[in-house]
């Protein structure tokens, strides 16, 4: 398997340039928020402790911290400790010189720290704060420790996901966290618009991990409200829509099928060879086939098992039925389509000499995102960012000793 190399292109032009944003937040969720930003050009400063870094660094596989080097690309490390007041100092400075300001610790250590929004605001009243959090600034929670994996299971996602005679399942990914990412930087852009198009002054955002997680499901909640049924783990079959599923092959692999139209459900039907289905009232519509859906299914089930996964599938291609194999991570990156598109590639890596990792997302036609710089050694940039405010090398070398920054220096 060979994946396409790229390599990164540190001066290509990209749509957020000129945007400095300063991200004190550690572990997913606010890496998340700032490396879309990064990724589509955006100066991302990720401050971090001098003496331990973000505590991404210390997820490692096989000795390697895989998942800074993907969290942190495009981004530049400034080591600075926050509890110096010197580093708090030069935190402002920071701030006063930012867009979009970052940060993740538990509600209120910022304003006891003297970096709360309202200190912020009178440095930089143009800056957007995001507040990123497990249960939200205000609300009986707020002051509780909120991983991803507390709000997947408070949300109500783990109790619709898995089989309804076993446990619920947890995510094996950090869902909540990506969630949230996702969620902040679409609020930084739109607090953004505000600041720079109609002139506004800045703003807090309030992102909590578990508002989002549950708009995933948010659909529970009226159901719930119209039916007063709190409904059960459904495998993957889906309680909205028949045949949904996943159905084992010949060679115990699997393809996934949603036939969540009335056209492709009845096309499916045709295509296994059970055109009687159609008319049969036990399957004439999708709601008839979501209360028959073992027996919808069944049919179906025999169908692919009798095949390979190969076979199968040129079936349904033919037959333009909505389906794909059920792929392993070996097989996902080893897709023509997805070769093709460079879905994932290959970039340089100081470590481990080339290291996979996903494309810039989503692709814009005109002012496309870029990969332009590896993900940094704990205070590779703090030397360049800080020199910018005057502080010449005797003083920075001065600080160092102090333990207040680190320069990252090999």
């Amino acid at each position: 398997m060979t994946l396409p190399t790229q390599s990164f292109t540190p001066d290509a032009p990209c749509p957020l340039d000129g945007i400095r944003v300063v991200d004190l937040s550690r572990l997913v969720a606010g890496n998340a928020v700032s490396s879309q930003l990064a990724d589509f050009g955006a100066e991302v400063l990720k401050i971090e402790d001098p003496q331990r870094g973000d505590p991404l660094r210390a997820w490692q596989t096989a000795g390697v911290s895989l998942h800074w080097k993907l969290y942190a690309r495009n981004k530049k490390s400034v080591a600075l400790s926050l509890r110096d007041p010197r580093g708090r100092d030069l935190l402002l400075d920071l701030a006063a010189s930012s867009e979009v300001l970052i940060e993740n610790f538990r509600p209120g250590t910022l304003e006891n720290m003297g970096l709360g929004p309202d200190v912020l605001f009178a440095r930089n009243p143009r800056l957007v704060i995001v507040r990123v959090s497990g249960w939200g600034q205000e609300g009986p929670y707020r002051d509780r420790p909120g991983f991803g994996t507390l709000v997947e299971s408070m949300s109500g996602y783990a109790a619709r996901t898995g089989f309804p005679d076993r446990e619920p399942v947890l995510p094996p990914t950090a869902l909540a966290d990506m969630v949230a990412g996702l969620y902040g930087a679409f609020a930084v852009m739109v607090a953004l618009r505000r600041v720079e198009v109609e002139g506004g002054g800045g703003q807090v955002i309030d992102l909590p991990l578990l508002d989002p997680l549950f708009s995933f499901i948010a659909v529970e909640a009226p159901i719930y409200r119209l039916t007063g049924e709190v409904r059960p783990r459904t495998g993957s079959r889906s309680d909205i829509t028949t045949p949904r599923n996943v159905f084992r092959t010949k060679e115990g692999r699997y393809i996934g099928i949603s036939a969540s139209i009335q056209a492709m459900a009845e096309r499916l039907f045709r295509a296994i060879g059970r055109p009687d289905m159609i008319d049969d009232p036990c399957f004439r519509t999708n709601s008839d086939r979501v209360r028959n859906a073992e027996a919808c299914e069944a049919p179906i089930a025999q169908f692919i098992a009798a095949r390979t996964l190969d076979e199968n599938m040129a079936v349904f291609a033919a037959a333009e039925i909505t389906a794909a194999p059920v792929y392993d991570i070996d097989q996902f990156l080893a897709d023509p389509h997805v070769l093709e598109r460079g879905i994932v590639v290959d970039v340089p890596d100081a470590e481990t000499g080339r290291i996979a990792m996903h494309n810039v997302i989503p692709r814009l036609a005109d002012t496309p995102g870029r990969l332009r710089r590896p993900a940094p050694r704990l205070g590779e940039h703090t030397a360049e960012i800080l020199g910018q405010f005057g502080i010449d090398r005797p003083a920075l070398d001065a600080l160092a000793r102090d333990g207040v920054i680190g320069l990252g220096e090999t």
